[in-house]
């Protein structure tokens, strides 16, 4: 578990931290697509192998089924765009704040409505062609106009 201390964990802390400086790097850079993907790389490559495994998966078939979404980091996560902005997807790495699954997970922004409750978020232990496949199916559905 993470180490608290008065208010914020030393992780979470650190993730505001990042969150600001991503914010930073964002303004000088703009909407470009460019400057997202090599934050996410960067940020991939910073993981221990089972996580970035499994966000080097999910970036590729955010860049299959849902080209149009813009890559960003958040909070030092890979997080995926709409045209405003809002963060439709992103990973959140397990090493991260030291759990035990990896989470995929969608904001607001993302089209999955289903009645009146639906899944925001999947955990992650393992990629397999299932999970690749259940993957690919939700993410096409979240980045789609409806």
């Amino acid at each position: 578990m993470a180490a608290k201390t008065d208010g914020l964990s030393t992780e979470e802390r650190a993730a505001v931290k990042q969150r600001a400086a991503e914010l930073r790097a964002q303004a000088k850079a703009g909407k470009n697509r460019e400057a997202g993907e090599k934050a996410i790389r960067e940020a991939i490559a910073e993981m221990p192998a089972e996580d970035r495994e499994l966000a080097e998966g999910i970036d590729r078939i955010v860049k299959e089924v849902a080209p149009h979404l813009m890559p960003k980091t958040w909070y030092g996560f890979p997080a995926y765009t709409d045209a405003d902005g809002k963060v439709v997807v992103f990973f959140k790495a397990a090493s991260k704040f030291t759990t035990r699954y990896a989470t995929l997970g969608f904001e607001e922004a993302a089209n999955l409505d289903d009645g009146d409750l639906w899944v925001t978020s999947f955990a992650l232990l393992k990629w397999t062609p299932e999970v690749e496949a259940r993957i690919a199916e939700v993410i096409r559905k979240a980045g789609s106009d409806h």
